[in-house]
């Protein structure tokens, strides 16, 4: 399992993107997880699924809230993943209004969970293999704080907590 000190793993995520620009087309885009970190302070969270109850009412809008805290205390992104497609990313960033607070990173094989050791497996309640709930600190590439939830809580992983890591 990923831990502090940790590089983040080499993997491509997907973003959804609805404006051309900075060199990146309509639709999925992909995302090098190794490159899109290098030099910068990011805030990323993780969460089971997308328009599910508890992130779509507490954890999505906890970060598009304090975005701006955020950003002042030295955060450069706030990166939020779920193992779903871009399409879904895309639909649910629109439905959460993220558009300039958070990027919606899709993690459609699950890629990223299984590389960091945080999976959360949702087979025999229709969900398959997921993300589990967590989040971290991670700069130039490295994870410099990690907040796992246990099973079905949310406790550490919301964006006072992170608002507070950050200020450090």
């Amino acid at each position: 399992m990923i831990k502090v000190g940790d590089t983040l793993p080499a993997v491509t995520l997907m973003e959804f993107v609805e404006v051309e620009g900075n060199g990146c087309s309509l639709g999925p885009n992909a995302v090098d997880v190794a490159k899109a970190s290098a030099g910068k302070t990011i805030a990323l969270f993780a969460v089971p699924g997308a328009f599910t109850p508890t992130c779509s009412a507490k954890h999505v809008p906890g970060y598009v809230e304090q975005a701006a805290e955020l950003k002042a205390a030295g955060v450069d992104e706030i990166w939020c993943l779920s193992v779903n497609d871009a399409f879904v990313m895309g639909a649910w960033a629109r439905d959460q209004k993220t558009a300039d607070k958070v990027r919606m990173l899709a993690d459609g094989d699950a890629a990223f969970a299984k590389a960091t050791g945080l999976t959360l497996d949702l087979n025999g309640k229709g969900l398959g293999l997921r993300s589990n709930r967590y989040s971290m600190l991670v700069k130039d590439g490295k994870v410099v704080s990690l907040n796992i939830e246990g099973p079905g809580k949310f406790e550490v992983s919301d964006a006072a907590t992170m608002l507070a890591q950050a200020k450090a």
